[in-house]
């Protein structure tokens, strides 16, 4: 295992959706079964890996179904190699691990199987926010894996941990920060919302982002890096030349754990939860094995074993798993988290990110 994989970045890179080079193939699992099958794409590197090793075999053993492992390229390009492909009748992957932003793009082209709930017993055990629905109350998609970003800061340069996002604001932190660089993966406008407006209903309006923005745009003195190159700014964190900003719970946890001077910090308005969520093509002719599968991993004990093995954060209540203090610690929080308005970064893409270039980044 590199280093790359093992503080997972590589997991990470894909998970945040940031660009890399062209889709990997099919690349099937060795995994014996009846003769029952369902192709299910997952990120790649370190995370399919992980799929492979841990939950797939297990899955095979349960009920009968030969899992081909398919590897998703990065971005919206597997929704768009999707949606192509069920235009012609065609599934890559009967369930595919979709960022929430493209489930939205998806169901507003019905490129989703809605999901029969009665096949679907375990979903009763999903937190509210993991159950995707189209507008018309049917269920679109499933939650599937979600993962923590969080205040993190360099354990040298600041031997107290910070308790609010309001110390990216703090002029004593003066060309210290890395934040992520783009509106739709650092998530800043919620947690402005949440720190200093009272929350999400603040984003309601063009004119409340406006005042958002505004008040972000106060703390870029103190921003040394916007950053899309997760890896550099993981580094400049461990050597404390840029000892403080947003980063990602596990990764954070992991470098801590090979004994770099690093801390992830839930604040009191919460860490922000990102997730992915399992999704139906339309064009699948495996609806009976696809709903098995997604049963399968909403199930507590699957869930748990997931934050054990690949390092995510339950899609359960915590009440439902064995986890420890320690495992759940490792991914998740049980301060109430910032949850991303994805429905921003669909129908406002194009003019947040005009504003989020002219009013945060530039200059």
């Amino acid at each position: 295992m590199t280093e790359t994989t093992k503080t997972g970045i590589t997991r990470r890179t894909v998970l945040a959706g940031a660009a890399a080079g062209a889709a990997l193939l099919a690349m099937p699992s060795i995994l014996r079964a009846a003769d029952r099958s369902l192709k299910i794409g997952v990120y790649g590197g370190y995370f399919q890996e992980s799929f492979d090793e841990h939950i797939f075999p297990d899955f095979t053993s349960a009920t009968g179904i030969e899992v081909q492992s398919i590897s998703e390229p990065t971005g919206e390009a597997w929704l768009v190699q999707l949606s192509q492909a069920a235009r012609a009748g065609q599934a890559p992957a009967d369930v595919s691990m979709m960022s929430q932003v493209a489930m939205l793009k998806g169901q507003a082209i019905d490129l989703w199987s809605p999901l029969d709930q009665a096949k679907l017993p375990n979903l009763k055990n999903l937190l509210p926010q993991f159950v995707n629905k189209y507008p018309d109350g049917r269920i679109a998609g499933v939650g599937a894996v979600a993962w923590y970003i969080t205040l993190v800061t360099n354990t040298d340069v600041f031997p107290e941990a910070p308790t609010s996002w309001a110390a990216l604001w703090d002029p004593a932190n003066k060309d210290r920060l890395g934040l992520l660089a783009l509106v739709s993966n650092s998530f800043l406008l919620e947690v402005t919302a949440r720190t200093f407006f009272g929350g999400p209903a603040k984003l309601d309006t063009e004119d409340g982002i406006l005042e958002v923005m505004n008040k972000l745009a106060e703390l870029k003195p103190n921003v040394r890096l916007w950053y899309r190159d997760e890896a550099q700014f993981e580094q400049a964190l461990k050597s404390g030349e840029i000892p403080m900003g947003q980063y990602y719970h596990d990764v954070t946890g992991l470098a801590a754990a090979d004994g770099n001077p690093v801390r992830s910090t839930f604040p009191t308005e919460g860490g922000i939860l990102d997730s992915g969520c399992w999704a139906v093509s339309a064009a699948s002719k495996k609806s009976a094995e696809a709903h098995e599968f997604i049963n399968y991993m909403s199930d507590p004990a699957i869930q748990a074993k997931l934050t054990r093995n690949v390092g995510t954060a339950p899609t359960v209540a915590r009440s439902l798993t064995d986890l420890t203090d320690k495992e759940f610690g490792a991914a998740s929080s049980e301060i109430a988290p910032i949850i991303p308005r994805y429905d921003l970064y669909q129908t406002k893409s194009d003019w947040l990110n005009q504003k989020w270039t002219e009013l945060i980044v530039a200059g």
